[in-house]
């Protein structure tokens, strides 16, 4: 159901944090998982490129870490 409610959230052009802040918007919705355009890396973490594919499991919509919910 939790994987399900990720799914119905997540749409293209959202806004995801993932990886310790990360900050990407988002390309493509798939079954399990995201792809997403980074936009921001505050982080010391390197990606090889731009885009990278995120796990439903392991992001959070970026308005709910503003709205200071938790997922």
């Amino acid at each position: 159901m939790n994987e399900l409610k990720l799914q119905l959230l997540a749409k293209i052009g959202d806004e995801i944090i993932f990886k310790q802040g990360v900050r990407g918007v988002i390309e493509k919705v798939n079954s399990n998982s995201v792809i997403v355009t980074i936009i921001s890396n505050p982080t010391t973490l390197e990606f090889p490129n731009d885009r990278t594919v995120v796990n439903h499991k392991n992001y959070k919509m970026a308005n709910e870490e503003i709205l200071g919910k938790s997922s």
